[in-house]
């Protein structure tokens, strides 16, 4: 019996479009041969499966069922590939112990930790992690532009501490930028970190780890055509993405080290990706931990499931089996 998988994608953030992109790249990944695959929308209340001829049905929330033809379908697992609430904070992963269905990424608590960057960053500093000076608004709190220029200095970015894909984010060089910069990051969540800006080379590494086996992809260097690794750059082809990195085998060494620690010291579960800057000296910075990373034909994981010389089918199989 082939088991049945829902690919779940959408949510309620400005990265709906990117996870319907990366549903795509997963339903082309995943071996049809061994899984029946159905995607999953979903947004606010309307959640629903998408079939191959063009139909929508709904979702049953109560047991995440749909009816077929007159039968009901069940689902045997869950790959999440939202990218924010509900998949990406811990909301979804909640609703799906509850059912007992087992799904792609890490639980509750870790999905909430990394999902909240400043918290996360924080809780990493804690085991000796590299991070650069930030601070946290919440909605209703302000701050003057003296005080960010004191305590964290120009150029700085300010962004939401919720959210991905560059939305809400700006890099600010001048005071007069500061008080709309917290606005725009506002417009996107209720929380607000202000960093300062680390110059070096930005590195990005993804890992899985299952029963019987610990892999550490290689490691992308991130070349942004613009100020900053920004939406354009992101998606858009306004960079250079170049795997392996061109860093020293000792540095490469060192990343892929802290790579696997921080997956451990989370207790993540599934393929995550972090996100790193390489300042003077080779000292490694963590810029943020993701989850539930883009899953597009061209996003950073398969272009690092293809360096290491790997199947991402065999990939998303090991992903799948770890969980039955």
């Amino acid at each position: 019996m082939k088991r049945t998988i829902a690919i779940v994608a959408g949510g309620d953030t400005s990265e709906y479009e990117v996870s319907l992109r990366s549903a795509q790249g997963i339903y082309s990944f995943i071996d049809k041969e061994k899984y029946t695959l159905y995607i999953v929308g979903m947004h606010g209340l309307d959640w629903h499966v998408r079939l191959d001829d063009g139909r929508t049905l709904p979702v049953d929330r109560n047991d995440f069922s749909f009816q077929l033809d007159g039968q009901k379908v069940k689902f045997d697992f869950a790959y999440i590939t939202i990218h924010g609430t509900p998949g990406e904070d811990g909301r979804l992963q909640g609703y799906f112990d509850m059912l007992r269905i087992p799904y792609s990424c890490c639980g509750v608590l870790a999905a909430a930790l990394t999902y909240d960057k400043f918290a996360c960053n924080q809780y990493l500093h804690a085991y000796g992690v590299r991070i650069a000076e930030s601070l946290l608004l919440r909605q209703g709190q302000t701050i003057t532009d003296d005080e960010v220029v004191e305590k964290i200095g120009l150029p700085c970015f300010i962004k939401p501490s919720l959210g991905g894909s560059s939305f809400g984010v700006t890099k600010v060089k001048t005071r007069e930028q500061i008080q709309p910069a917290i606005a725009k990051a506002f417009d996107e969540a209720q929380e607000v970190v202000v960093e300062a800006f680390m110059d070096g080379t930005e590195l990005t590494c993804g890992c899985y780890k299952t029963r019987d086996k610990s892999v550490v992809f290689p490691i992308t260097e991130v070349v942004s055509h613009n100020e900053y690794f920004d939406y354009k750059a992101k998606y858009n082809g306004e960079s250079d993405e170049i795997t392996p990195a061109r860093i020293s085998d000792e540095l490469a060494d060192r990343v892929k080290k802290l790579t696997s620690a921080i997956y451990d010291i989370l207790g993540a579960q599934g393929i995550i990706r972090v996100d790193y800057i390489v300042t003077e000296g080779d000292k490694i910075n963590l810029l943020e931990v993701n989850t539930t990373p883009g899953m597009t034909a061209t996003s950073f994981i398969p272009q690092q499931v293809r360096a290491a010389g790997l199947d991402i089918k065999d990939v998303m199989t090991d992903i799948i089996e770890n969980k039955f």
